[in-house]
């Protein structure tokens, strides 16, 4: 697995986003099976672990704890604060002193005494970011944490954040299907050293060509109350596959494999952390580190999934309203 630079750390430059062994897609995984897809990353060479207190109000994070732990020193391992489940529902709250009892639970969770990389996971915008910064720089200073992330945040808060202590990484949605980032924040986080992380690389499927209808995602699925899953806009986007599945063809690889390798041609400081819960899919993506599209290539697909392209909103309204991205 080729390396990337993030937080000052070397990590394998395809991480494993861990929400979807316990949250947000369906049913989640036994940790029995949970436990093989991780064994399994492990052994393809993946150090970088992606996790939140929300993922499954915590029971992710404690299966991370629990698998990862005999492995720990060699592993690069994120979480995040700042959204968390209260009374069954989800809560964005940061302030301070949320952000600190977080912390202390989920070093507890995870089992180890220092966090890689912690992520505000939201800005609640009804807390200055100088002030949720102000108290993860503290954890910092503690030895508690390595280094600061924020997420779905704007070049402009990311500044004001950069400001106040280093951002070492920016996560938020990155793909072909989604190019918010490339409106401003992409060019912040190489100007600032800020390492970029692309949670749902894939478009949280669609890009595999293997969701392609609202009406398959189980309930519980978020998927399900996202615009561009459902029927209208789908049959919009469908078409967008067609070239996708020519240049996959052309390298004898997977659609999925061809949009892991855009991004990470995308810059140095772009790491991806695409999610399964298929060992099959966990090989897949992994491969796609070996794989560069020409410049040709990367230009057609431009092109195709240039945002005008796209059909839907990635969020719904309420949802769009609790984020800071820049938006087309």
């Amino acid at each position: 697995m080729k390396q990337r630079i993030i937080a000052d750390q070397q990590v394998s430059e395809i991480g494993l986003g861990c929400m979807n062994l316990s949250h947000a897609y369906g049913h989640p995984l036994s940790e029995a099976d949970a436990a093989k897809v991780i064994d399994e990353a492990k052994d393809l060479g993946v150090t970088h672990f992606d996790t939140a207190a929300l993922y499954g109000f915590g029971k992710n994070e404690a299966l991370l704890g629990k698998l990862l732990k005999p492995h720990r020193q060699h592993l690069f391992l994120a979480s995040k604060c700042g959204m968390t489940g209260v009374d069954g529902k989800r809560v964005i709250d940061g302030r301070p002193a949320t952000l600190r009892a977080t912390l202390e639970q989920t070093l507890m969770s995870l089992q180890t005494d220092v966090i890689d990389l912690y992520y505000l996971h939201r800005w609640d915008k009804n807390v200055p970011i100088e002030d949720s910064v102000g108290e993860l720089s503290r954890m910092v200073d503690e030895g508690k944490i390595k280094a600061i992330g924020l997420s779905e945040v704007s070049s402009q808060i990311l500044r004001k954040a950069h400001a106040v202590h280093p951002i070492a990484a920016l996560q938020t949605e990155y793909s072909l299907w989604t190019r918010n980032a490339e409106i401003l924040v992409l060019q912040t986080c190489a100007e600032l050293g800020t390492a970029f992380v692309a949670f749902s690389p894939l478009a949280r499927g669609f890009l595999s060509g293997k969701v392609t209808d609202s009406s398959s995602l189980v309930e519980g699925d978020i998927r399900k109350g996202m615009p561009r899953f459902q029927t209208e806009h789908m049959q919009k986007n469908l078409p967008l596959l067609t070239e996708l599945n020519a240049i996959g063809q052309a390298h004898h690889c997977s659609m999925a494999q061809v949009s892991l390798a855009w991004l990470l041609q995308q810059g140095s400081h772009i790491h991806v952390i695409p999610g399964t819960t298929k060992m099959s899919h966990l090989h897949e993506n992994v491969m796609a580190s070996s794989i560069t599209l020409s410049d040709e290539q990367m230009n057609t697909l431009d092109k195709v999934f240039h945002h005008r392209n796209i059909s839907g909103a990635r969020y719904p309204a309420a949802t769009q309203l609790e984020i800071d991205t820049e938006e087309f």
